[in-house]
């Protein structure tokens, strides 16, 4: 088990590039994470739901995506609050205190579930959440040592060097956490370090004196990751990503629940785009060839806040100058006359304005649609896969040009009477290459490039399987399982 001494360390990567280096040796590996928190999930082909780290781990191990690799996810929906997934389906919502109460039971399913993963396995990578020092939470804990106790499974300690301070972090959680969960610790790696290693050499012998453990890698930082989905919202930010000159424009209002933020990586990865994250407040940018809004996990609330930033009117005038608009899933549902959720799915019932660029209205209910999908793009006549994972039914006359016709006979979404304004409930669309390219096209003539998404997106495991071998003793590494 990998834990990190706090959120974003790099846990989830280095996961994902030990279950690639471990399946290239031959070994049957399976991922899995008791509890996560994210709202950029990834539907299994059983109909459930697991956050996204946990499927691209799973690729990288070659193995098909289960509900058992993530069999509790939380989905935040407010500042407060969570909509509660357990073995892909959900159960429920729950503010902060009255999930902490749920725990004990939760724990039992987590345990079923590493069994059933566990099943014709040879290794086991578990990934941790957050970090064992916040010992406060420790007596309800089911995603760190509480795990690690019950599951009996020897725990490695991960430090980020890049935010400074990691013989603090690594020492300090070493120092706070109890004797019996002291006594899981078995090693720690060092990981994001930049310049010369042997620059780090003491510093590794000052942690293993001080806490007994064995240093098993300091793992400097891997220039591709940039590449490879993220799970957290901060990765739109991208900061090693190198700057994109290209000058198809597509902004993109960074809402405040939004959610598989990840439809967004094969746009970004097109060197004559350029994916514009609009922050709170800022305006929409005249500029912009397409504005796309993107997932939500609220959309009343989300919707209520692009009205409060002045977004509402942005996007109408950039459809008046003849721009493109696209909305995906939570984004589609905001583009219609109007928004229900009567029954309080969100929060209290509400029955609201949308932005009326698109003749359709979505009523917020019924069970969750958690499927895969294959269809054809209606504009452009090509084939595309994806998911979807939505709340609520939209109908309306819009609905009679569909974006998508789907390989079940039936459709998806809606397009504008005047072309401009396309939205569906699929996610993953733009992963298509033949759609990607044809919608650039009617962008910008002959400016998508023939960047393979998938292919990319391997070849950045192979290279992370390769840093992984090179900089962490994966030897020692499984001689410390059992």
């Amino acid at each position: 088990m990998f834990q990190g001494t706090g959120s974003d360390v790099g846990k989830s990567l280095l996961v994902a590039g030990l279950c690639r280096a471990f399946a290239n040796r031959g070994l049957r590996v399976r991922p899995f994470k008791p509890q996560n928190m994210s709202n950029n999930a990834a539907v299994t082909s059983d109909g459930g739901e697991i956050g996204r780290a946990q499927a691209l781990q799973a690729r990288a191990a070659g193995v098909p995506l289960s509900v058992h690799m993530n069999p509790v996810l939380l989905k935040p929906q407010s500042e407060t609050g969570a909509q509660v997934v357990v073995q892909g389906k959900v159960i429920g919502a729950a503010k902060a205190r009255e999930y902490y109460e749920w725990k004990p039971r939760l724990l039992e399913k987590v345990l079923e579930s590493f069994q059933t993963i566990g099943d014709g396995a040879d290794l086991i990578l578990v990934e941790g959440a957050g970090s064992p020092a916040e010992v406060n939470l420790r007596a309800a804990d089911i995603a760190n040592m509480g795990f690690a106790e019950a599951a009996e499974v020897p725990v490695v300690l991960i430090g980020d060097i890049d935010r400074g301070g990691v013989i603090a972090q690594i020492v300090g959680t070493h120092a706070v956490i109890s004797n019996a969960d002291r006594a899981h610790l078995v090693g720690f790696i060092v990981n994001k370090f930049r310049g010369d290693p042997s620059l780090f050499a003491d510093g590794m012998k000052i942690i293993e004196d001080t806490t007994g453990l064995t240093g098993l890698g300091l793992v400097p930082y891997f220039e591709d990751a940039y590449m490879l989905p993220k799970e957290d919202a901060m990765g739109l930010d991208n900061p090693d990503a190198p700057p994109s000159e290209g000058d198809i424009i597509i902004a993109v209002p960074r809402l405040p629940r939004i959610a598989n933020f990840d439809d967004l990586d094969p746009l970004m990865a097109e060197p004559d785009v350029r994916v514009e994250i609009v922050e709170h407040g800022a305006p929409i940018p005249a500029h912009a060839d397409v504005v796309l809004l993107p997932g939500s996990k609220a959309t009343l609330a989300d919707l209520a806040q692009f009205k409060a930033f002045g977004w509402d009117i942005d996007i109408k005038a950039h459809h008046r100058r003849g721009g493109l608009v696209v909305g995906l899933c939570g984004g589609y549902q905001m583009l219609g006359t109007r928004v229900a959720d009567p029954d309080g799915i969100e929060g209290a019932p509400a029955d609201v304005e949308g932005l009326s660029l698109l003749n359709v209205e979505t009523v917020i209910g019924g069970n969750k649609s958690l499927i895969e999908v294959r269809a054809t793009e209606t504009l452009t006549n090509t084939s595309v896969v994806g998911y979807e994972m939505h709340m609520g039914r939209t109908t309306g006359p819009d609905t009679s040009r569909p974006w998508l016709q789907k390989s079940d006979g039936l459709s998806d979404g809606a397009i504008s009477a005047d072309g401009r304004v396309m939205a569906g409930y699929m996610h993953g669309i733009f992963a298509s290459d033949e759609f990607r390219r044809a919608f650039l096209d009617r962008l910008k003539s002959g400016r998508s490039g023939d960047v393979d998404y998938e292919r990319r997106i391997d070849a950045a495991l192979d290279g992370l399987a390769q840093h992984m071998e090179k900089h962490i003793d994966l030897d020692a590494l499984l001689k410390l399982a059992r």
